[in-house]
């Protein structure tokens, strides 16, 4: 009865902590995204600007060569390097040769989680283009598909064999039983963790560039170095060296104390280079959650290593008065790193997510409720296995405990591609979060003919009411250009309404305005011809949308 009291209140507490996560926390920045621009996106202003800010929720980094302004003509206008400061980037403008229509501003930042960022928004000078520029290519791709999560994964399977083999091998390991598996298991892991290294190197090159994976040159892939990521992961591949050259004799256990106390050193140094590379750089408190998240990468390997190494070499074959010995210190160890992990991930889980309706509210708070599902199904089968021990009729039921810790391990590999996944998402606290947008009624457009520039707006664009237009004509250099005729029809062919003439009024030699009724509402084509001369006329044809 006492047990099962003990079990209750343990799996209370372990969903009290996961359920944590909907504390709220302060607002914080991870994963760069814009939270204002100037000018504001989708504004219309009524002359071209001479520079463009972008103010991130981070510090970032411009990727060079990634950020440009294209005018409505297409052509390139930002001159020299982006100038970034802090959170804000500043590009300096040159004078367009077709300044009034649509401008893109389309970039490629490094946030300081290390993440590459991309994306683009659009202002206008005077109207907004019929056609607006597009940029190069779709900077909402991934240019490395899925190799990073795919290494993120592969280095987390590399850790738990690092690191269980060798705890289990220094601690607890049977004199009998030969360590040599336990050696090869730790090199394996370590290999793993420098093949994923160098595919998160290759895949930061991919995201940074913007250039799938088979299209890097040597000279990309140099370019990371430069980056702190690349010194990051730089460290770690020397450290998994180190430890490669430390770990033989720890494991066989003719090791000193001061050759094992190296490598747990050289073993800690290496697991805080990864939230370094990560979002705990970025949070409200970087040195807090960059600490958090090396106690729980830590308690996770020390775990579900151990549990791993456990089931690999120990349960079978080893005499059950042994297993009588060493399954209750495990699960002591068990249990003391998973309280780590626990407490570590709840509280960092609560900094990312930022917000209680980031839980449901955002992909990652999607996520992170799937991975703590997942998890504590492996602490309900871990509660189990461990009050088996503590019954101690373990060591006579060793294909009991096997297959619990089978079906900790088939979990803990879902929820180890659920971490590769959720470490490249943003965090829940940047849901949401986009620069503010300027909001226009009606319709208004430029257009650009063989001979002008025109720009024209209709309101309120709605059937059945009177709309106002009002025509701009100016020069390709924005210059006002004299009008000395309109002509302005209004047709819907889809409806059987033939064109229909439009009285328009000369406010300005430039400005010509008029009183439109659309009887129905629908695509109506309309034409407006300027007459600039005795000879010089022109016409521009779109389509507007009548609500």
């Amino acid at each position: 009865m006492a047990t099962r009291t003990r079990a209750a209140v343990l799996l209370g507490l372990i969903l009290a902590s996961l359920c944590a996560a909907l504390v709220p926390a302060g607002p914080a920045a991870a994963h760069a995204v814009v939270v204002a621009t100037t000018p504001l996106r989708d504004e219309v202003l009524g002359y071209a600007p001479r520079e463009v800010l972008v103010t991130f929720s981070e510090p970032i980094a411009a990727v060079p060569g990634r950020v440009q302004v294209l005018a409505p003509d297409g052509k390139r206008i930002n001159v020299g390097a982006p100038e970034v400061r802090d959170r804000t980037m500043r590009m300096a403008l040159r004078a367009s040769d077709r300044p009034l229509g649509t401008y893109l501003v389309s970039y490629r930042v490094i946030s300081a989680d290390s993440h590459p960022v991309a994306g683009s928004f659009t202002f206008a000078a005077g109207a907004p283009s019929a056609t607006p520029p597009l940029p190069a290519a779709a900077e909402s791709e991934s240019p490395a598909g899925a190799l990073v999560p795919v290494a993120r994964f592969v280095g987390y399977l590399g850790l738990l064999l690092a690191v269980g083999p060798p705890l289990l091998a220094a601690t607890m390991w049977p004199r009998r039983r030969s360590r040599r598996g336990a050696t090869v298991a730790a090199l394996v892991g370590l290999g793993l963790v420098a093949a994923a290294t160098l595919g998160t190197w290759v895949g930061q090159a991919a995201q940074v560039v913007g250039a799938p994976v088979g299209q890097l040159s040597p000279a990309d892939l140099r370019a990371v170095a430069d980056s702190d990521i690349g010194v990051v992961l730089t460290v770690r591949l020397a450290l998994v060296g180190l430890a490669a050259a430390l770990l033989p004799a720890v494991t066989r256990g003719t090791a000193g104390r001061p050759r094992t106390g190296a490598l747990v050193a050289v073993g800690v140094a290496g697991l805080v280079t990864w939230p370094v590379a990560g979002h705990p750089v970025a949070s409200p408190v970087p040195p807090v959650s960059i600490v958090l998240t090396t106690v729980h990468i830590a308690g996770v390997t020390v775990w579900l290593g151990g549990l791993l190494a456990l089931t690999m070499f120990l349960l079978r074959g080893t005499h059950e008065r042994v297993l009588a010995r060493i399954l209750p210190a495990w699960s002591r160890a068990a249990t003391l790193a998973v309280a780590w992990l626990v407490t570590a991930g709840v509280i960092q889980a609560a900094i990312e997510l930022g917000r209680p309706s980031a839980l449901l509210g955002s992909t990652y708070g999607r996520l992170l409720c799937a991975k703590a599902a997942l998890l504590g199904g492996i602490l309900a089968v871990a509660a189990w296995q461990r009050r088996l021990i503590r019954r101690q009729v373990a060591a006579g039921q060793p294909r009991r405990v096997a297959r619990a810790a089978g079906v900790e391990l088939a979990v803990t590999a879902v929820v180890l591609a659920l971490t590769a996944v959720l470490v490249q998402t943003p965090p829940g606290r940047t849901a949401g979060t986009t620069a503010a947008g300027a909001t226009r009624e009606g319709v208004a457009q430029s257009l650009t003919t063989d001979l002008f520039t025109l720009q024209f707006d209709v309101y309120p664009a709605a059937a059945g009411t009177a709309n106002s237009l009002h025509a701009y004509v100016y020069t390709p250099e924005a210059k006002e250009l004299p009008v000395a005729e309109w002509t302005i029809t209004a047709a819907l062919p889809e409806a059987g309404i033939e064109p229909i003439t439009v009285e328009v009024f000369a406010l300005e030699p430039h400005h010509g305005s008029a009183e439109i009724h659309f009887p129905v509402a629908g695509d109506w084509t309309l034409r407006i011809t300027a007459r600039t001369s005795e000879i010089d006329r022109s016409t521009a044809t779109t389509t507007v949308t009548i609500r």
